[in-house]
């Protein structure tokens, strides 16, 4: 029995089928659009297979040939951490150098230790025993020594080390000793005439001399000294007793 002549039906005895002709093909965008994204959606489906078949096949290697990649991932956030923390480093975390030797303040200039010799002096019109003079700086002072900046620069120390400051003299330099004090002094020098020649017996100064006396009348040495002496350290011991050292007085 044939049924092709029924509707929806045909020789080959297939279901009914529905179909709509549209007037229109404008109406058939949607599905062309539709078939289209599925086209492409299977497109990467199949690059995305075939980029990654050598690691899903067993003669590829299968799950091993994955652990080089692994491995090279691994090394690049390596690097990339470092570099970022190189780049990120604040001054302040950065290390830091110390400074050079050569940068460091001169060190305090060291003399012989003695003990001043027995006699007198003359100070602003009276007399005074040498060994008094303790706990100071004493300047001795050649005839025209030409040694203002020296002074100058031995006066602001030893006010700085609160200290007394003596520039003494002997023979020609005794009437020159007053303006030296004015010049140099920053008020706080006291003229000290060696009549007696004294100091200049026990130390035969050349050029400018100076003692550094401590508490117990025993006095440091220092001569030839640099325009850009230091002796701030040493006038800071001066109240100890002998070298300043130890507290014991020097042989």
């Amino acid at each position: 029995m044939s049924f092709a002549s029924e509707p929806g039906r045909d020789d080959g005895n297939l279901p009914p089928v529905n179909v709509v002709i549209p007037d229109d093909a404008r109406e058939l965008d949607r599905d062309v659009l539709a078939y289209r994204r599925e086209l492409r959606a299977q497109r990467r489906r199949e690059r995305f297979l075939r980029i990654f078949r050598p690691f899903r096949l067993p003669e590829s290697g299968g799950q091993a040939a994955i652990i080089p990649l692994i491995a090279a991932c691994l090394a690049i956030s390596l690097v990339g951490g470092a570099l970022l923390s190189i780049i990120t480093m604040s001054p302040a975390s950065a290390p830091t150098l110390s400074a050079p030797r050569s940068s460091a303040q001169p060190a305090s200039p060291r003399g012989a230790v003695t003990e001043l010799p027995p006699g007198s002096v003359r100070l602003e019109g009276r007399t005074e025993p040498v060994r008094s003079l303790v706990t100071s700086a004493i300047a001795l002072v050649p005839a025209n020594c030409g040694c203002d900046a020296q002074l100058y620069r031995l006066a602001g120390q030893a006010v700085a080390a609160h200290v007394s400051l003596y520039f003494a003299g002997a023979g020609q330099a005794i009437a020159q000793l007053p303006a030296l004090v004015a010049r140099d002094g920053l008020g706080k020098a006291v003229a000290t005439a060696d009549y007696d020649n004294v100091l200049t017996a026990a130390f035969h100064p050349v050029g400018l001399t100076v003692l550094l006396v401590y508490k117990d009348a025993y006095a440091e040495v220092l001569k030839g000294l640099s325009d850009g002496f230091r002796l701030a350290p040493t006038l800071g011991e001066l109240r100890l007793a002998g070298a300043g050292l130890d507290g014991s007085q020097p042989a």
